[in-house]
């Protein structure tokens, strides 16, 4: 986490947000109606939970373990699905302020589909009921500029530059804006190559973006 977002939270301060969390009950989503959410409706919780994030002021936390895990131990009801890179410092349910059992999420260095995460995608969509779903890219992704570079990388790491090079080709290797095109392209594929999600987005409203997380200010931008 970068210094400017690391300096919003001191231990007093996240103590305090606890405090404040529980005060503000009922501000974020209510816990086990998010199935009912429509695609654009999820959009926008996604949006208003970063929100929260950037401005120290989750909601998340207070919710109490125990009872999540009795509400889901049975079933998950996520209204949103977001496949983001496997980075250590994008960290999807905090910077989106939900909590157990409101997102399905999926990750692999530089969010790339495979034959696997599309899988797990039409999984969240055809069983789970997900309507929302979210490519998410982020700042200094280290796979999107070894690709770009061609860096020669040891083991099964180059499996990985054949799915991010048509967003580098896009970006004409432009690395900050080849990550905004490589989550554009994945989304994409998401809308186009499964007949399951492409089906749903014509029959039941699922919606399907891109976006990118700005590491150093901790805020997710939405592709146009």
């Amino acid at each position: 986490m970068s210094k400017v977002m690391a300096g919003n939270w001191t231990r007093r301060q996240f103590v305090g947000g606890l405090t404040v969390a529980s005060a503000m009950a009922g501000v974020g989503l209510p816990a086990m109606a998010q199935s009912e959410l429509s695609g654009e409706a999820g959009v926008k919780e996604l949006l208003a939970g970063n929100e929260r994030y950037v401005a120290g002021k989750l909601t998340s936390f207070a919710d109490d373990l125990k009872i999540l895990k009795e509400k889901t131990v049975t079933k998950q009801e996520p209204f949103a699905a977001v496949l983001s890179c496997a980075d250590s410092r994008v960290p999807v349910e905090i910077l989106f302020d939900q909590s157990i059992g409101h997102l399905f999420v999926t990750r692999v260095a530089g969010n790339v589909v495979t034959p696997e995460i599309m899988a797990s995608l039409e999984y969240a969509v055809a069983v789970l009921g997900v309507k929302t779903l979210l490519v998410l890219g982020h700042t200094n992704c280290g796979a999107v500029a070894a690709a770009a570079a061609g860096k020669e990388v040891p083991g099964q790491i180059s499996v990985l530059y054949q799915h991010l090079m048509p967003g580098i080709r896009l970006a004409k290797g432009d690395v900050p804006q080849a990550v905004k095109m490589n989550a554009a392209y994945q989304a994409q594929i998401l809308r186009e190559s499964s007949p399951v999600i492409s089906h749903a987005i014509k029959t039941d409203g699922v919606k399907v973006v891109s976006g990118s997380y700005d590491l150093e200010n901790g805020r997710v931008t939405l592709a146009d």
